[in-house]
């Protein structure tokens, strides 16, 4: 498979994932919620971890294969961009603690789970 077709056909599938979680985490929220993409960016950790440990082993894992789930999938599943915009969101309408508390929590968690997960790679 083309290294841009895995890329293209990895984010779109990753960016349904994303837009999945997300409604079913907020579903009855109105307002900003930076929960469902925090759901969507640890569960797109938690599978990069699981892709980088199984593409480490003698599975042989082909390069297109990676390139489809790391870049494509996982990179279309989590969102900085969304991230970022629910933050200053939060930040415009003054809640600053619940602004500062999405940055730690998604920071720590997400870096958290990758380092447990790959230490043992």
């Amino acid at each position: 498979m083309n290294v841009f077709l895995a890329v293209f056909f990895g984010g779109g599938l990753g960016s349904l994932a994303r837009f999945g979680v997300s409604s079913a985490v907020t579903s009855g929220f109105r307002n900003i919620n930076p929960i469902g993409t925090l759901t969507a960016n640890i569960v797109s950790t938690v599978l990069l971890g699981v892709v980088l440990y199984l593409a480490s082993s003698k599975m042989g894992m082909s390069d297109n294969m990676k390139i489809f789930l790391i870049t494509g999938f996982c990179g279309g599943f989590s969102t900085f961009s969304t991230f970022s915009y629910e933050t200053f969101e939060l930040l415009k309408t003054g809640q600053l603690w619940f602004a500062t508390a999405n940055i730690v929590i998604s920071l720590a968690l997400s870096v958290g789970v990758l380092f447990t997960m790959a230490k043992n790679i």
